[in-house]
């Protein structure tokens, strides 16, 4: 139940045409509180219910509980969601031992794209695409629970 990922921000397109799969995901948020989150999401046509705790100093850990809840289930919780659902579809992209999962945000976070990694160990070395750019990894702004409050279009000098 410990999660370990690094983010990254997307340079290019160029992880579309080494995509696995892609898929459309609509998330919203019960609680955004710092200790913990309480995330709802319809991924295609599945639902899930997930916890996660606050991020060590790095950001790099934090616990992590998630289950698949009834589709139907997560679109009613997404309709009692604390405001600013988010929107995004997601590429899966195989780099060496790591699946990459890069979302390109919609709505009022268009323009974002990031790739997380998760991983077994912290210190596990990762075989980065050529358009992975700058990791991101710990910065609070690229939280899908914040983006959620402050979505990217507000931020000033991106």
């Amino acid at each position: 139940m410990l999660e370990i990922e690094r983010k990254y921000l997307v340079r290019s397109r160029a992880y579309r045409e080494e995509a696995i799969k892609k898929e459309e995901i609509v998330q919203g948020f019960l609680n955004t509180h710092p200790d913990r989150t309480v995330r709802v999401r319809l991924s295609g046509e599945q639902g899930f219910m997930t916890v996660k705790g606050r991020t060590d100093n790095e950001g790099i850990t934090r616990f992590e509980w998630e289950r698949e809840i009834p589709a139907t289930e997560a679109r009613a919780l997404l309709e009692i969601c604390e405001p600013g659902v988010i929107r995004k579809v997601r590429y899966f992209v195989r780099s060496d031992s790591h699946l990459i999962e890069v979302d390109e945000f919609g709505g009022a976070n268009e323009g974002l794209v990031i790739a997380e990694i998760e991983m077994q160990e912290v210190d596990e070395i990762i075989v980065k695409p050529d358009w992975l750019g700058e990791e991101v990894t710990g910065d609070p702004r690229y939280y899908n629970s914040q983006l959620s409050k402050n979505p990217y279009s507000t931020w000033k000098n991106t």
